[in-house]
């Protein structure tokens, strides 16, 4: 493994967290051991799966450590859990990574020379996140920044020295410094999974932190179940398990009200929203189980429910 710059932290301080729900165990075996050469070392936080036993294997072969947690908490609380351990393990940053995400050999030594750039420039960096790329399409690279009416795909002219100011950086691929979950706060475990990493991200730079994209950092990553084509638009849309469609309608609302966000935002999350139902219900089987959950969703953000689905 290269070194990142003289003046950059220590890699050995990088704890990559990884939060793993049913997972594939030949592919978590490749993510961990890819993981484990790049970072000082890894945690498994398991989200209640019924593989436990094959998992500790998994990890004890990649030289991970397991954090099973009893029952599925949500992506927050695992997050959350990882991060304590992580802290306590010395991590002065952590990395953290879906189950379904696989770095490139020197995505961890680009994350940090981006973060050494940064600083130099005097930039208070709070996090620091790959180009992400989803392995199904051709067009899919996830790094967004502030427009008017909210979080929009970069264009490569906004990259500056190779580093491109983000609105809010997914999850998977981020790291994270101890210094800002130390002031923004923890993940927010009330909303158990979807925006998760936007809410914290509109936290951190609401502390003034800054949040950059490394534009020559690499992750490839798949999100949602699959990805659908919309006639008139580009991009993919990402299509999720209807459960999915009711923390993704209930967390927009508890976003839009949560005061995170300017106006021009608020107003494009309704708009987006609003499209988002719309697909899903008209073009998106089970088309009756979406609608139920979009419904309930909607309801519950409404009345400021939060945590997991209640059946």
């Amino acid at each position: 493994m290269s070194s990142p710059g003289a003046s950059a932290p220590d890699v050995a301080g990088v704890v990559a967290v990884v939060v793993t729900y049913r997972p594939d165990l030949a592919r978590t075996r490749l993510l961990l051991e890819a993981l484990a050469a790049q970072c000082g070392r890894v945690v498994v936080v398991d989200n209640g799966s019924s593989v436990t036993a094959a998992l500790a294997e998994v990890c004890a072969h990649a030289g991970a450590e397991l954090v099973p947690l009893p029952v599925n908490e949500g992506i927050a609380r695992a997050q959350n859990v990882g991060i304590e351990r992580a802290t306590t393990l010395g991590a002065w940053a952590v990395l953290l990574s879906d189950q379904d995400s696989m770095p490139a050999p020197d995505m961890v030594d680009r994350l940090l020379d981006g973060l050494r750039r940064a600083t130099a420039a005097g930039l208070r960096v709070g996090a620091v996140g790959p180009v992400s790329s989803d392995t199904r399409s051709a067009t899919e690279q996830m790094v967004y920044v502030a427009r008017r009416w909210g979080p929009r795909r970069a264009r490569p002219e906004e990259a500056h020295d190779g580093l491109v100011e983000a609105a809010f950086l997914i999850a998977s691929g981020c790291l994270v410094t101890v210094e800002a979950l130390a002031a923004a706060g923890p993940m927010n475990e009330a909303w158990f999974i979807d925006h998760v990493d936007l809410e914290w991200g509109l936290r951190a730079r609401r502390h003034g932190f800054d949040l950059l994209a490394v534009t020559d950092a690499r992750l490839d990553h798949e999100l949602g179940d699959r990805l659908a084509r919309v006639p008139g638009r580009a991009q993919e849309v990402h299509v999720h398990a209807p459960v999915r469609n009711y923390y993704l309608a209930r967390n927009t609302v508890l976003l839009i009200r949560s005061g995170l966000m300017p106006l021009g935002w608020s107003v494009g999350y309704v708009v987006w929203l609003a499209k988002y139902a719309a697909f899903n219900l008209v073009a998106v089987a089970p088309r009756r189980a979406r609608a139920t959950m979009l419904a309930r969703g909607l309801r519950d953000g409404l009345l400021g429910r939060t945590g997991p689905l209640r059946r």
